[in-house]
């Protein structure tokens, strides 16, 4: 992978030259601001997936449910992927996708992923499409929680068997067995066990619609642990399509039972399969049926298929032959002995499996579904579709750094660490423009302040990594090696969570802190370590043997780290004082040192946010001392209401400013950040979405415009960019947000936001491609519809002259319609991209370096201009700056001169073609005489004096323009004339940000004097022979040649 930092040699700081502004009182309506547009960034490299659909008619058609990033679709095997829910589906966790055999155009999703780790979302219900995804409708279920399966009958796509696996957080009683036989008007709940225990799975028997399979099973996540089975949990069948159930027990354990996959083969339904996790070593595997669910035995023990049984446990039987089953865990392996062994293993893109699709007509065609995405087989899992067409990674935190144009990192769930820019560089792939950060899938990352080569990053059990780029060093050192996996919690020395927090200070950059139960604290680049606090947790394992043992049961462990508990984390440095560390535990403490560690208050809210919280983020203001926001959710206790605090004095007092004033009650929050130009102008990150407050938290207003419904994991303000990271969808950038900044300002009248600073640069894909740019966005609001010739915009320079007219120039617009009559009341944007006119060539000129349908334009030289809105008789005017990119050093004198000598050689081509469509004209008009004088006695004297201008003409438009050219490539072939040779001078004068060399300045002169030449004859023709032309048709009552 190329290097990006090799293209940045030194590191360039950013200022913005935005105002600092007070707390306004003036709340802005959404209609201000939501013309803004948040910009994907990346990555494309695939997250989780846990449901997947095929269409069995269209072998190249699937569907897959990611656990953040909604519904999408392939048409061509998965070398494409297109999202299908956006906008429609209002969360991101999917737990079950089924298209109908009978009406393919029918697909029901279930919300809510249904194999529990520690970062799971919930869904709210169920949705139908009928049009093969293109429209949505929600059809009920709002509280079933997690969704493990949809079943739809064979032959009747209105009736439909869902399997609710319930409030994954605590005990409800929208759970179990659901059908529907009108589509999804109405539900009713067939089967039903308790509040605590959910079905997660159910099938229709394929050769009787009346028999239903189903498992139950009782699971929780709690913060410290995974509660993953009971007594109440088992195989069930009803043969009366749901009315009667039975309890299957003959040859299948007889104590706890955990998470139960079951199956049906669909070549000899008296085949079933059922893969349980049970308490007693002896009794979890894989069982089997002959005779139709009557008697079972267990027919494989293997660990490979059972290890992390409530994550993984799928089985997925062959369509057509009974012997073949396939059985997904870490590994994807297949059985052809019916389940006895599974000696073969298939290797997908990626581990951690969850599921396959087969298709019943070719059963070499298959969709495999992992923590990397989802996948397609064409040949039987020989070969897969790759994942990394897929933007749904799933990030735990958000890291930027200081450098120009900014980076973007964090860990990738069952992925590396991962680094992508803000911007790209054009001449880097997407995928030379990422790179491993070092660290874990679970990391969280610091950058040094100064130098962005130097990076660290904290992982698995404590590990922490120091990596840097430049020199190609890496290692790993702990401040305690212990493993956190498959311990006891009060056994561990330090208690560092899966995900624990890092950083670099700002004043001295040699030290980096962490934070575990304790914070940390290394000044040699991690090789020793000091401990600067006492315990800042509430140590509830001391109290209580649930979060004291290893994590997990009563069937299987879970310690991975992720449940370690009573441990810190939020860690941050304040921007004002050295030696100021803000620190939040997950179990609802907040504390603070002003001395550097030597001692510590806790001045933890305990009467605002709940007991056992989790203090997700604390935002400490760049705009006064002792201000911070800090997030707090606790969700995994049951409770998804949006804790948002706010002290403005060091922690003394808090105040509560999300209740009942915008964000909804159950969208818990993970990230807050304040504007570093606008004091009270803060952003909330919940788990659907983003919002904004303008008034210091008093009411929040949607944010969301068109970032999908995600979980915002993280967010940071940086060079006048809103960055998030998701779960499920990857970074995202609200960029330009000096509109939100300047809401405070809008009236009733029309508005002109003040322009941000533009930079002259190569980075960016720029609007037309729908990327993030550094070209000049300019908003206005306007209070009211006004009709399209009251509404004027220029941009102009320091002496007053107009350098774009966008009424003129409408490439620039991207949601103001010029076509219209009208320009609608709110806020609208249009882009400058820092060009001045281009060069105006023939329609018809083909080349390889300037195109007729629109070259560029010479750069705007950096200094000072200003944007003038016009509406009606007023006229509102916004200065602006352009700079240079900084991590370039060409003089504003040379870009200057590079722009003179450009506009002369424009003037130059402008001429040129003005004069060869005055030739063209003129050869047409003759031509058209000559065959409209035939048959006249005076025709032949109109042919000598018609073929001789137009012989003349040819000659110099042969000179200059080469005509036969229909395609780029021609230019190989045919002789390249004085346009071509001038159009690639002025390419070669424009696509650098340097002045011009004595080699362009010459050939300047040398095409001037070549164009004089050429054009010289031309003047006679004009002087003489048109003249003479003219007065002979007109001696004969016509009218003559007629120039421009």
């Amino acid at each position: 992978m190329k290097n990006i930092f090799t293209l940045l040699p030194s590191l360039i700081l950013l200022t913005f030259a935005v105002p600092n502004q007070s707390i306004s009182q003036n709340i802005p309506t959404e209609e201000i601001y939501e013309n803004l547009e948040w910009k994907f960034v990346g990555p494309y490299r695939g997250g989780r997936s846990t449901a997947i659909s095929g269409v069995v008619s269209k072998p190249y058609t699937f569907y897959m449910g990611t656990t953040g990033g909604g519904v999408w679709k392939t048409t061509d095997a998965g070398n494409r992927w297109k999202n299908i829910s956006d906008g429609q589906i209002t969360v991101g966790s999917i737990g079950a996708v089924s298209v109908s055999e009978s009406d393919e155009n029918v697909i029901y999703v279930g919300t809510g992923s249904a194999d529990p780790r520690g970062n799971i979302s919930t869904g709210n219900g169920i949705y139908k499409s009928v049009d093969s995804g293109e429209n949505w409708d929600f059809i009920g279920l709002p509280k079933a929680g997690q969704i493990g399966k949809i079943e739809i009958h064979p032959k009747n796509s209105d009736i439909v068997y869902v399997a609710a696996l319930g409030n994954i957080f605590g005990p409800n009683k929208e759970r179990g067995v659901y059908k529907t036989t009108d589509g999804g008007k109405n539900w009713k709940k067939i089967h039903y066990i308790s509040e605590r225990t959910g079905a997660r799975d159910v099938e229709i028997n394929p050769d009787n619609e009346n028999e239903i399979l189903a498992s139950f099973w009782t699971v929780q996540r709690k913060p410290w642990m995974l509660v993953d089975g009971s007594d109440e949990g088992g195989v069930f069948m009803s043969k009366d399509g749901g009315k009667n159930w039975k309890k299957l027990t003959e040859g299948l354990p007889k104590g706890l039972m955990g998470k139960i996959q079951v199956e049906y083969s669909p070549a000899n339904s008296s085949r079933l399969w059922a893969m349980i996790q049970a308490q007693k070593e002896e009794e979890g595997g894989l069982y089997r049926s002959d005779d139709g669910g009557k008697n079972w035995s267990r027919i494989n023990r293997d660990h490979k298929l059972r290890q992390r049984g409530w994550y993984y446990s799928h089985i997925n039987a062959d369509p057509v032959n009974e012997n073949i089953i396939y059985a997904s865990n870490t590994g994807f392996y297949k059985s052809v002995d019916g389940g006895k062994t599974f000696d073969k293993r298939i290797y997908t893109p990626h581990g951690d499996n969850h599921g396959v699709w087969i298709n019943p007509n070719n059963t070499d065609i298959m969709i495999n579904c992992n923590d990397g995405g989802a996948n397609v087989s064409l040949n039987g899992g020989e070969s897969w579709s790759t994942q990394l067409n897929q933007p749904t990674s799933e990030f735990y935190r958000l890291t930027v750094d200081n450098q120009f144009p900014f980076r973007l990192y964090a860990g990738q769930q069952d992925n590396s660490t991962i680094s992508v820019p803000s911007r790209g560089i054009p001449s880097l792939t997407p995928f030379e423009n990422w790179f491993n950060a070092g660290g874990t899938e679970c990391s969280d990352i610091a950058v040094h302040p100064t130098d962005p080569n130097i990076i660290y990053s904290t992982g698995y059990s404590g590990e922490f990594t120091y990596k840097n780029l430049s020199t190609g060093e890496e290692y790993q050192r702990t401040p305690y090696v212990h493993l956190t996996e498959g311990t006891r919690q009060d056994e561990l020395k330090y208690r560092f969570q899966w995900n624990y927090p890092v950083f670099v200070s700002k004043y001295n950059p040699e030290n980096v802190y962490v934070g575990s139960n304790v914070i940390h604290l290394t000044k040699d680049k991690a090789v020793n370590w000091d401990v600067i606090s006492p315990d800042l947790t509430r140590q509830l394992l001391k109290e209580d043997e649930e979060k004291a043992e290893i994590p997990g049961g009563p069937i299987q462990n879970d310690a991975t780290g992720v449940e370690v508990y009573s441990s810190i984390f939020a860690l941050e440095e304040s921007p004002h004082n050295e030696g100021e560390i803000w620190v939040g535990s997950d179990d609802g403490l907040i504390h603070i040192t002003r001395n550097g560690g030597d001692s510590w208050e806790n001045i933890t809210p305990e009467k605002i946010i709940p007991f056992q919280g989790t203090v997700n983020k604390i935002e400490l203001s760049s705009h006064q001392p002792g201000r911070a926001i800090a997030a707090v959710y606790n969700y995994r206790n049951n409770d998804s209401r949006p804790y948002i605090i706010l002290t403005n004095d060091f922690g003394k007092n808090w105040k509560l400013i999300s209740k009942d004033n915008g964000i909804p009650s159950d969208h818990f929050v993970r990230a807050v950040a304040e504007d570093p130009a606008r004091k009270g102008l803060i952003y909330a990150g919940t788990e659907f979405g983003a919002f904004v407050s303008f008034n210091d938290g008093k009411s929040w207003n949607s944010l969301q415009m068109n970032l999908p419904n995600v979980p915002i994991t993280d967010m940071e303000v940086t060079q006048n960019d809103l960055a998030i990271s998701t779960q499920g969808r990857g970074f995202w950038i609200l960029d330009k947000i000096n509109v939100l900044q300047s809401t405070h300002e809008v009236n009733e009248q029309p508005h002109l936001f003040s322009p941000e600073e533009a930079l002259r640069t190569n980075l960016g894909g720029g609007r037309r491609s729908g990327g993030l740019s550094f070209e000049n966005d300019i908003s206005f609001y306007l209070p009211k519809d006004y009709k399209i010739e009251e509404v004027d915009l220029y941009i102009k320079d320091s002496e007053g002259n107009v350098v774009v007219n966008f009424k003129e120039q409408t490439d620039y617009l991207y949601d103001v319609d010029y076509d219209s009559a009208n320009v609608y009341m709110g806020t609208h944007t249009v882009y400058w991209d820092l060009e001045h006119a281009a060069p105006k060539v023939q329609n018809d000129f083909i080349s390889m370096y300037y195109s007729a349908r629109g070259g560029n334009g010479p750069l705007a030289v950096p200094g000072a201009y200003s944007v003038e809105l016009k509406v009606l008789d007023k006229t509102y005017t916004q200065p602006f700056i352009v700079r240079m990119d900084p991590r370039w050093k060409t003089s504003t004198d040379d870009l200057k001169k590079q722009y003179e000598i450009s506009n002369d050689v424009i003037s130059l081509i402008n001429e040129s073609q003005e004069k060869l469509a005055e030739m063209r004209g003129i050869i047409k008009q003759v031509s058209n005489f000559i065959n409209l004088t035939s048959g006249k006695d005076y025709h032949e004297r109109v042919k000598d004096l018609g073929d001789k201008i137009i012989m003349s003409v040819k000659e110099i438009e042969n000179n200059l323009y080469q005509d036969k050219i229909e395609t780029s490539q021609d230019e190989i072939n045919y002789p390249r004339k004085w346009t071509n040779h001038i159009t690639h001078l002025y390419d070669r004068l424009t696509t650098d940000d340097q002045a011009p060399n004595d080699g362009m300045l010459d050939r300047v002169v040398e095409l001037e004097e070549n164009y004089k030449k050429y054009i010289s004859p031309y003047d006679k023709i004009i002087e003489e022979d048109v003249p003479a032309f003219t007065k002979f048709l007109r001696e004969k009552g016509a009218m003559g040649i007629i120039l421009d």
